[in-house]
């Protein structure tokens, strides 16, 4: 670089570097020293701080040239987030808000509740993540959800001018500064989880019979997640056309059985049955007409009424998961399942590994990406884009096929 370029840069013992400038804005005179950048770090080379201080003096000019911003309230990160609390979340899930009221509760609100908004810099959001992360062990996705909520609340700060158009894009927006998930560590593993064939033989054969075998079948065949399973209504399955319609799950709210509205838009769909499923699915309505008239009395003391999404009681008989004698399945069902599976046959079972499977095993079979994405309920393709790029064992052979032929 040249010394006009290197003007106000100049290296410390340490070998870092460092830069300063001062300039004249109407009449007043700023002087600005900086030894590390946006996020906490030392500058590596000249070249770096050149770089950051023509920027600085950039960004001082423009914001003299700027209309003078009506002038911002300082508000605490607790008051922010109480207010996004009563007037922000409207309409949000259920489990969207207990997960964000857990996370104030037992992390954010102690660490940063009383600090103000304005004063945390992204260096500091950035330790705290790999605190968590790094330090605490938290999982990646958990972590994660750290993220997503300091973003949820510097946007309501500067929805509200609490914080600087300045001090926003630092924090959320500018590619080089904005807060970000910690690198992955190398031994973390976000893959496709997927039960390979010789595993869902032994499936297929421990929950034959069973009172899961229903859910085991709508998991493998559908990808369905486990509240859309339990949540899955006669109503909603068309044999004649072989559709089933997800416009509900189930769920646990203030400790009570409920069907309540799916998380997001993409997860209401209609998802397409194969053949050995809907034989599956005629005998089972042959059965439950039996069960109708031999367990009648049963069924009739046994079934559970609960909330449907309309607010109004629905029968746990008009469940597709309901028990031959009425009694009602819930999203627990499955864990007794699990147990057994894990200690009789080790095989980590989780019911949203069925999903995986699912999902990969199409994928596989290069069903079109926006086909996979329709039918799992995505919100974005490149949660389905996974799924092609999973290693699995029939990828394996048909890549050696491909080979072969090569």
């Amino acid at each position: 670089m040249s010394e006009q370029e290197l003007a106000g840069v100049f290296q410390l013992d340490n070998g870092y570097w460092g830069y300063r400038y001062a300039i004249v804005i109407n009449g007043k005179r700023t002087e600005k020293k900086k030894l590390k950048n946006e996020l906490g770090k030392p500058f590596k080379t000249a070249k770096q701080a050149a770089r950051e201080r023509g920027v600085a003096i950039a960004r001082a000019q423009a914001a003299a040239k700027m209309p003078t911003q009506k002038e911002l309230v300082r508000k605490t990160v607790e008051e922010v987030f109480k207010e996004y609390c009563e007037k922000g979340r409207s309409g949000k899930a259920y489990a969207t808000i207990k997960k964000q009221d857990s996370l104030w509760k037992n992390h954010l609100g102690k660490r940063f509740g009383k600090r103000y908004i304005d004063d945390i810099s992204v260096a500091e959001i950035q330790d705290y993540l790999e605190e968590l992360y790094y330090v605490e062990d938290r999982a990646y996705s958990y972590t994660e959800s750290f993220l997503k909520m300091f973003y949820l609340l510097f946007g309501q700060a500067y929805s509200r001018n609490y914080l600087s158009v300045d001090d926003y894009n630092k924090l959320c927006v500018n590619k080089d500064t904005k807060i970000h998930m910690p690198k992955l560590k190398v031994d973390d593993d976000l893959d496709i989880v997927y039960f390979k064939e010789q595993e869902i033989e032994l499936l297929d054969k421990y929950f034959e019979g069973t009172n899961a075998e229903t859910a085991y079948m709508l998991g493998k065949f559908c990808g369905l997640r486990i509240n859309e399973c339990y949540g899955l209504k006669w109503e909603n399955v068309d044999l004649e056309n072989g559709i089933i319609t997800i416009d509900r799950q189930m769920q646990y709210q203030e400790g009570l059985i409920k069907l309540v509205p799916l998380k997001t838009r993409n997860a209401k769909r209609k998802i397409y049955m194969c053949s050995k499923l809907k034989e599956y699915f005629r005998e089972l309505q042959r059965q439950q007409a039996r069960d109708k008239e031999e367990l009648a009395l049963q069924r009739q003391q046994n079934q559970t009424f609960i909330q449907d999404i309309d607010g109004k009681q629905v029968s746990s008989l008009e469940l597709v998961n309901s028990l031959p004698n009425g009694k009602i399945q819930t999203v627990n069902s499955m864990k007794y399942h699990s147990r057994t599976l894990q200690g009789e046959y080790n095989i980590m079972f989780k019911y949203h590994y069925l999903r995986h499977t699912y999902g990969t095993n199409l994928a596989t079979l290069n069903t079109p990406e926006h086909l996979l994405c329709n039918q799992m309920g995505h919100a974005s393709s490149n949660v389905t884009h996974k799924y092609y790029i999973a290693i699995s064992e029939k990828g394996v052979e048909e890549l050696l096929k491909n080979l072969e032929k090569m």
